[in-house]
């Protein structure tokens, strides 16, 4: 099994964060990836569509409101995967009530690419959305 995590140290407080990601129907509010979310099955899943058109399916199987964080799992993707989990989770930074750290990892097999075609794909789409968070709060 492989795996990837980035994290970044965002300038607004973890609740703020939270109240912006921590809804598993929430990708559109701040990553440009995913431009539109459906939520499924009472809101247990999402059905993602990217800017080329293409279809995610991913059901929430962890949630945590008050240690800011949730897991959950491709049903569907276009992606060379097969037994994806991923978590997104809001940290604080001790000392600091202004900023926050956000770390996004994910554990998952490789299936018709390399282990380390897939982890360096993740890797991007980690980077780039928490990147593009950054710059959205920054810009608040």
């Amino acid at each position: 099994m492989a795996s990837t995590s980035v994290s970044r140290v965002v300038p607004a407080s973890p609740d703020r964060v939270w109240r912006l990601i921590g809804g598993f129907d929430a990708l559109p509010d701040w990553l440009p990836y995913i431009p539109d979310s459906t939520p499924l099955e009472g809101g247990r899943v999402r059905r993602l569509s990217n800017p080329d058109g293409e279809v995610i399916v991913e059901r929430l199987v962890d949630f945590s409101e008050y240690e800011r964080h949730y897991s959950y799992a491709i049903l569907q993707a276009p992606f060379p995967v097969n037994g994806y989990v991923s978590t997104i989770r809001v940290h604080a930074v001790p000392g600091r009530d202004d900023v926050a750290e956000v770390q996004w990892s994910g554990r998952f097999n490789a299936d018709g690419a390399s282990d380390e075609e897939v982890v360096e794909l993740f890797t991007g789409i980690y980077r780039d959305g928490l990147d593009a968070l950054r710059e959205q709060l920054a810009a608040s």
